[in-house]
């Protein structure tokens, strides 16, 4: 049986908003470089803190690099802009929507 919402009265298959959300987001990559000559991958402009926080976590497992999360902006150690938006597309996110 499928689970009806309450608030809308309609199947909550149909309520998943999360996919929606991913087609409208503008993300920027880009590679700026720091100190030393060393490169970060900066990864910005998520509209939820959470969506930020679980894909800085599986950016840094997936490319070996540390990393950060601060807000809504990704902060990645090493050049990785052509990995970043291939993980992007595979995570649901629109190719013409990613500025890399």
């Amino acid at each position: 049986m499928v689970e009806i919402d309450k608030i809308t009265g309609l199947p909550k298959d149909l309520l998943d908003f999360g996919d929606i959300t991913k087609e409208t987001q503008k993300i920027r990559v880009k590679e700026v470089s720091r100190r030393f000559g060393k490169f970060v991958t900066v990864v910005a402009g998520f509209e939820e803190d959470n969506e930020a926080k679980r894909l800085g976590k599986e950016m840094k497992k997936k490319f070996a690099c540390g990393g950060t999360v601060k807000g809504k902006e990704i902060t990645l150690q090493g050049k990785h802009s052509k990995k970043v938006k291939e993980l992007l597309l595979k995570d649901g996110y629109k190719g013409d929507q990613i500025d890399a």
